[in-house]
């Protein structure tokens, strides 16, 4: 259902068109990128994948074999911190979410956490294939994944991709022959490896070279950053979903929870850029703008409100004498305002006169024009 869903608001950017000068969705240029998700899974609760051993059971059991009978937590942290390899994804694991892996986050922490992948159309903007994958193996094991995944929505839709635009975290000699075997060109940043040496891998060498060429041009890098860094910021930073609070990413697991919420997210994103096509509106902080257009309307209207009670209390007092108007109760002051000027001037509008005092003046400036208009 959840994938029914991403899938038909593909067609619809592939059937309407985001541009005027634009069929929609080509599918010709897909830029590639990824991030971590924080699991819904603590760090304190890991434990060995051989026997379950807790982490903290499991170094006090370290400490008494090293000659400290009776640990203590300073002793503990002291035996952990000097420990090598005492984060590896091969020995700890979470009992309730098993794919979830140690990793770095982005501001700094440790933590268990999925990978997000992404792939978009660079000339539309629009989110194509997701996928949610562990952190084994880095980016070049990913990027297949990712890809397959995209070519089966785009065929969905009659598109086919051409070429795929990554950063140089995806840059290797296995992924330069796997683009290529796919039929498509490649544009991937290369980092500075020095003088490379072909022997015994010559299969690697012209697609690695042919890609150096392209990558000349910016273009489609700088396109790249933009378009895949905002659909981040949209889904994951707006969205709020940079740390999930469901478990599951295997779509053979009974625990697919993190896929459906992906897809969804995404496809939202996308039906942000069709409203925003077909009626110029529909960002994710359209709303928060609305909310200040309004508040800035209503703040004129009371302004010009408070202007208008002032004038007609000055007509009435000219026009009294000559209609023989007289009054049945003393005048009414205006009550005092939340800061000082002279009379019958529009203020702004923190200085209008306090709600209390707009409604003494309004019951007794209609109640003056009421009399005349009867008399």
């Amino acid at each position: 259902m959840h994938a029914a869903v991403f899938g038909r608001v593909v067609e619809l950017l592939r059937t309407s068109g985001l541009r005027t000068d634009s069929p929609g969705l080509s599918g010709k240029t897909l830029g590639v990128d990824a991030t971590t998700l924080e699991a819904n899974a603590a760090m304190r609760s890991i434990v060995r994948r051989d026997d379950g051993t807790g982490y903290q059971e499991w170094l006090k059991q370290v400490a008494k074999a090293s000659g400290i009978e009776t640990p203590t937590r300073a002793d503990l942290a002291k035996l952990d911190r000097k420990r090598p390899g005492k984060g590896s994804n091969k020995d700890w694991g979470h009992p309730h979410d098993p794919e979830a892996r140690i990793t770095k986050m982005k501001d700094g922490r440790t933590q268990l956490a999925h990978k997000f992948e992404q792939a978009v159309d660079l000339e539309s903007g629009t989110v194509v294939a997701v996928t949610v994958q562990t952190m084994d193996g880095g980016d070049t094991a990913s990027l297949p994944v990712t890809l397959e995944e995209a070519e089966r929505q785009l065929a969905a839709v009659a598109a086919k991709p051409t070429e795929v635009v990554t950063d140089k975290g995806y840059h290797s000699n296995k992924t330069m022959t796997a683009v290529r075997d796919r039929g498509l060109r490649s544009y991937v940043s290369e980092p500075n490896r020095g003088s490379r040496k072909w022997k015994g891998n010559r299969d690697a060498q012209k697609p690695t070279y042919a890609n150096r060429r392209r990558v000349r041009g910016k273009r489609l890098l700088r396109q790249r950053g933009e378009k895949l860094e905002l659909g981040f910021a949209h889904m994951l930073e707006t969205g709020g979903l940079r740390r999930v609070h469901v478990r599951g990413q295997d779509p053979k697991s009974p625990l697919v929870e993190i896929r459906k919420r992906i897809l969804i997210q995404a496809a939202a994103f996308n039906l942000g850029l069709l409203m925003r096509s077909l009626y110029g509106t529909g960002t994710p902080r359209g709303l928060q703008g609305l909310a200040g257009a309004q508040a800035a309307l209503t703040a004129h209207v009371n302004s010009v409100i408070g202007t208008s009670f002032a004038t007609s209390a000055a007509i009435s007092a000219l026009l009294s004498p000559i209609l023989g108007l007289q009054a049945s109760r003393p005048a009414v002051t205006p009550s005092p305002t939340r800061c000082s000027g002279p009379p019958f001037v529009p203020r702004p509008a923190r200085c209008l006169p306090t709600r209390a005092g707009f409604e003494r003046l309004a019951v007794d400036q209609f109640g003056r024009w009421g009399v005349a208009m009867v008399e």
